[in-house]
């Protein structure tokens, strides 16, 4: 099917400039799979554009690919290994040839390995997609070690709750379905846009989460499609809803209880679907009767009018899809939320057919390029059986980020003496309670930081820093199968050499070399890429001549064709067949297997009396244009955009407590305070605030005490770690409780 695939040009000269075909997966941050045209002169990137032949964008860029340039080029790069010259966090560095950093590495990680073994490593991660599969393998074949975790990120709370719940409730993993398993996109003759579609949590003009680009929703709202917004922040999407829900943070399950409870209760939900196909429904409608609109709305905020309209919009319309965002899983009990949006897919028969939220991998027998959890069989058993908080939650899956930090900060149940961070900025961006993640870290004897740029991690906490290769800088592919979601495989092409820096697959291939050589038998990083992609029959060379993507054929209601389980019976790829509208998985571990509603552990209905010295009830983390969650701000176009940490408050608040639209103020609770400027908005609600997330500031000292500004502005003080969920997923990001005064 690859080879059939039109040989086409990836590099070619236009006039001056040579044009290379890629795309920009990661680093700098980016989850998607947009084609861009680049055009070099020498070894200097001038201009990026949209390749209109790519279906994925069709041509459309965001403004973080059209300042790539300005990315790869800029001053503030890293651009050759750095060891530490001082105490840690001092600023301190001595440069170094790669094969001392190389050196430097094995010697310190046999040495822990003999002393405390492999497991007393950890690998520290980010979001940057492209290396989900190098760190997998990075740890469990060259370090050894089971311990791979996003960096102190409390509850793991992006995608991978949803990921597992979707596994465990139906066998897959669904999106809302905009035309995007399609070359030929809205035209292809089996697509039906939603005639509704709701966008919960979620601003995806401004994110494009994993594959998925905002765009494509206002495409469907060219072709008809009514949208229902649920946030608290008035987006540009919810100005052009049909309806606008904006509930409390933190009180989404309640809401989506009460949508469930209507559908069933003035019978909209779709029987056939839900008594051929489904479990649970009797228990589910039980359980959802206890949210009728009236409590809902005491709950949530949210007129009960708008609750009744919404379901009804929703059940009526027919295809109807739901777009969700990470912010359903940023609440500790983000997981149960989760569950009764599914439910509300299956209630309305809305699961893999046009329109609707679509089962987006091809078909059971797909081979995935790369495999997952690449390297895991080069664990042995015993070693998996280590995995710092293993026996923390039963239904959670690989190391717990909460676990590691109290393992570095008490040596239980073993001592960590190592940690490799790459793409990851924790003090600045993932950690709750950034302090206590700083502390754990200086417990560590080794830590290697893997970045374009010097951040406050790296200064505070590295003993050795690595330069990362950027997206242009490095030839790789783009994988298939991530986490859950399907994406063309794809060929990344290099396009300039920018210092010494190395990609993450040369990183990987030398430092795996060093420490398991028969693991790592490819002589470079071309033969690697080979050896992954060998089952498309194609080699890598061979690959990139085919730019334009392969689509394998999809199909619609695959649980009535028998294309999802391997006995190739029709159903669901779960033990019954059907979808379950509750979790069977929790109901052995003692956790409510049902959707419910549970104050968040702050608010003002849990803790009255805090909320009597902490009025406000704080979200955080919504997304910028300018910035991809930490990066970015050392780059002046996006600072031109977005040029400080700001907190949007109503002005009806600001007035109360005498702040003017710009006046620097400080965000505070029990946990910490952070500084931000006041931004004031009628489109929050006035009992609200919102504040901005992944802020430092590059253009001051790096040294501590300052580490960039990062204590001064960063908001994810004010969050508690170690709150995860009953699941061990999801912590309350979102949903806490503040006070905002003058500076």
């Amino acid at each position: 099917m690859y080879r059939d695939l039109p040989i086409r040009p990836w590099r070619w000269q236009e006039g001056e400039f040579t044009v290379t075909r890629t795309l920009p997966w990661s680093g700098p941050g980016c989850h998607n799979q947009c084609g861009i045209l680049v055009y070099s002169k020498g070894n200097q990137v001038i201009r990026v554009e949209g390749d209109p032949e790519i279906p994925f964008n069709e041509g459309r860029l965001c403004v973080r690919c059209l300042v790539l340039p300005r990315v790869v080029h800029s001053p503030h790069r890293l651009l050759y290994p750095l060891k530490r010259a001082g105490a840690r966090g001092e600023g301190r560095w001595e440069r170094i040839p790669w094969d001392e950093a190389f050196g430097i590495i094995e010697e310190n990680t046999r040495r822990l390995q003999r002393e405390y073994g492999p497991e007393s490593i950890v690998v520290l991660t980010g979001t940057g997609r492209n290396i989900s599969h190098i760190l997998t393998k990075l740890s469990y074949s060259a370090f050894g070690t089971p311990n791979m975790a996003p960096a102190f990120f409390s509850g793991l709370s992006c995608y991978v709750p949803k990921l597992n719940l979707m596994q465990a409730t139906f066998g897959g993993f669904a999106v809302a379905d905009c035309a995007q398993m399609f070359p030929d996109r809205y035209d292809h003759p089996n697509w039906v846009p939603p005639s509704c579609m709701i966008i919960w949590g979620n601003n995806p003009i401004v994110s494009h989460p994993d594959s998925f680009m905002g765009y494509w929703i206002v495409e469907c709202m060219k072709r008809g499609t009514k949208l229902v917004v649920i946030d608290p922040r008035l987006t540009w999407l919810a100005s052009r809803a049909e309806i606008w829900l904006q509930p409390r943070p933190g009180t989404d399950a309640a809401l989506a209880l009460g949508l469930i409870h209507i559908i069933i209760s003035e019978n909209l939900y779709d029987r056939e679907f839900v008594e051929r196909w489904t479990e649970g429904f009797d228990r589910l409608k039980e359980g959802a009767a206890e949210y009728p609109p009236e409590r809902v709305e005491a709950i949530t905020w949210v007129p009960r009018e708008k609750i009744i309209r919404a379901a009804r919009l929703y059940a009526t319309s027919k295809p109807a899809a739901v777009q969700w965002g990470v912010a359903l899983e940023q609440h500790r009990t983000g997981m149960s939320t989760l569950l009764a949006v599914e439910d509300l897919w299956a209630l309305t028969g809305n699961v893999d057919v046009p329109g609707g939220n679509i089962l987006n991998r091809p078909g059971v027998d797909y081979a995935l390029v790369p495999p997952p959890a690449w390297g895991i069989e080069d664990l042995p058993r015993e070693r998996l059986q280590k995995t710092i908080g293993a026996g923390r939650h039963p239904f959670f899956k690989g190391a717990h980020p909460d676990a590691i930090a109290e393992a570095m900060l008490t040596g239980k149940p073993y001592p960590v003496k190592m940690a490799w961070m790459q793409a990851t900025n924790p003090l600045a961006c993932t950690a709750a309670d950034p302090r206590r993640a700083y502390e754990a870290m200086r417990r560590c004897d080794f830590v290697v930081a893997v970045d374009l740029f010097m951040t406050p991690s790296a200064m505070a906490l590295a003993d050795l820093v690595l330069p990362a290769a950027s997206v242009l800088e490095r030839d790789s592919i783009r994988a298939e199968f991530v986490g859950g979601w399907w994406g063309p495989l794809r060929a990344i092409n290099k396009v300039v050499q920018v210092g010494e820096c190395k990609s993450d697959e040369e990183i990987l291939l030398e430092v795996g070399r060093r420490l398991n050589p028969s693991a790592f038998p490819w002589e470079n990083v071309e033969r690697m890429l080979d050896w992954l992609i060998r089952d498309t029959g194609l080699t890598f060379a061979e690959l990139r001549e085919r730019p334009i993507p392969y689509y394998a054929p999809f199909h619609y209601r695959k649980h009535e064709k028998g294309l999802l389980r391997r006995d190739g019976a029709p159903g669901f790829p779960t033990r019954s067949g059907k979808f379950y509208l509750y979790v069977p998985a929790f109901e052995k571990i003692g956790i409510d297997p049902l959707p419910y509603y549970e104050e968040p552990p702050e608010s003002p209905v849990s803790t009255p009396e805090l909320a009597r010295e902490y009025p406000l009830v704080l979200t955080t983390g919504a997304r910028s244009f300018g910035f991809f969650h930490s990066e970015h701000r050392q780059i002046p176009r996006m600072r031109e955009i977005d040029p400080y940490p700001e907190v949007e408050i109503h002005p009806e608040t600001a007035a109360r407590l005498g702040i003017s639209d710009g006046d620097w103020v400080w965000i505070e609770n029990r946990h910490g305070r952070c500084k931000q400027k006041a931004k004031l908005t009628p489109t929050i609600d006035p009992r609200v605030v919102h504040a901005k997330h992944g802020w430092w500031y590059p253009e001051r000292e790096g040294a501590e005490p300052s580490l960039f500004g990062v204590w001064e502005c960063n908001v994810n003080q004010l969050l508690p770690f170690g709150w995860e969920g009953p699941s061990g997923y999801c912590a309350p990001y979102k949903s806490l409780l503040c006070k905002v005064y003058r500076a």
